[in-house]
């Protein structure tokens, strides 16, 4: 019996059971080898670890961990939460079950690519989600996004600063007119045709839109959505935020006592979604564990 099983080994999950074996906890890290940053080469905004490789600091991380004797790290995914507060089952990928008093669900999300042939293959290479984590690296360079929509602006306004110059491309289908006119009403320069393909050129992106070939430095993806990696949230009936992330406390506990989630598939109902941050996603590892101490010790 474990005092906290972390299922996930992303930031969240490791500074979880960093936090667990920090303060003598027993506790099992489950890493499935499956990462929402698993193609990016560098991560960026972390302090002290800018422009580190992701697997150099999941290395580090595991090396620190095994100087905690109370902590074991098993390369398995989980498939299965049965039982109750103090007393859950995990049944793992091999068929093993491991025990514990608490669960921390650490497995993240997956990012759901808008259909642009070609784009999958430059996600996390040349393709972004996150200007905090990638724009800097196209300072005073053009930049390309991909979706025509109101929501377009936050992430124009955001990279304006940085970029050259940008343009958006319409993907999967044109923006509406109220969407057109208010993405002109910013001066937001926007494609007339929907993307045909996405490509890599040289060091940068080749969009291919109504048959013009238009160069870019990198892409920026404004059309794209996320879901769950697991199915933990449905399968324990958790509640699930309109965001369709698990809905917490501030202390990282879900709707089910003993349940805890950390990370980005997880927020407050106070904010409008998820943060996808290296940094946050560790706090928030750090707090879900903190909390298991607190409830333990009482």
């Amino acid at each position: 019996m474990y005092d906290a099983i972390v299922i996930g080994a992303g930031p969240a999950g490791l500074q979880a059971a960093l936090t667990l074996g920090r303060m003598h906890r027993t506790a099992l890290l489950l890493d499935s080898g499956e990462y929402r940053n698993g193609p990016v080469e560098h991560m960026h905004n972390v302090i002290a670890s800018d422009g580190t490789p992701p697997a150099d600091f999941r290395a580090t991380a595991r090396a620190q961990l095994a100087e905690y004797a109370t902590v074991r790290l098993r390369d398995l995914a989980a498939e299965r939460i049965d039982g109750a507060v103090d007393d859950f089952a995990v049944r793992l990928a091999d068929g093993s079950v491991e025990h514990a008093r608490r669960v921390v669900l650490a497995t993240g999300v997956v990012d759901e690519l808008p259909g642009a042939p070609g784009l999958s293959e430059l996600w996390g290479l040349r393709a972004f989600t996150c200007p905090f984590c990638d724009g800097h690296e196209f300072a005073g360079k053009d930049i390309g996004i991909l979706g025509a929509s109101a929501r377009t602006l936050h992430l124009t306004g955001m990279l304006a600063p940085i970029a050259r110059s940008i343009m958006v491309f319409p993907v999967g289908e044109q923006p509406t007119d109220e969407d057109r006119a208010a993405l002109e009403a910013a001066g937001v320069r926007t494609h007339p045709e929907l993307v045909d393909t996405v490509a890599a050129e040289g060091e940068g992106v080749r969009i291919t839109a109504g048959g013009e070939h238009v160069a870019v430095a990198g892409l920026f993806v404004a059309a794209g959505s996320v879901r769950q990696r697991a199915s933990f949230a449905a399968d324990l009936g958790l509640s699930v935020l309109p965001s369709g992330s698990i809905e917490i406390d501030d202390f990282g506990q879900t709707s089910t006592p003993g349940i805890l989630a950390a990370g980005d598939l997880a927020h407050r109902a106070s904010l409008p979604g998820p943060v996808a941050s290296v940094i946050q996603s560790a706090a928030a590892g750090q707090m879900a564990a903190a909390w298991i101490v607190q409830q333990l010790s009482a």
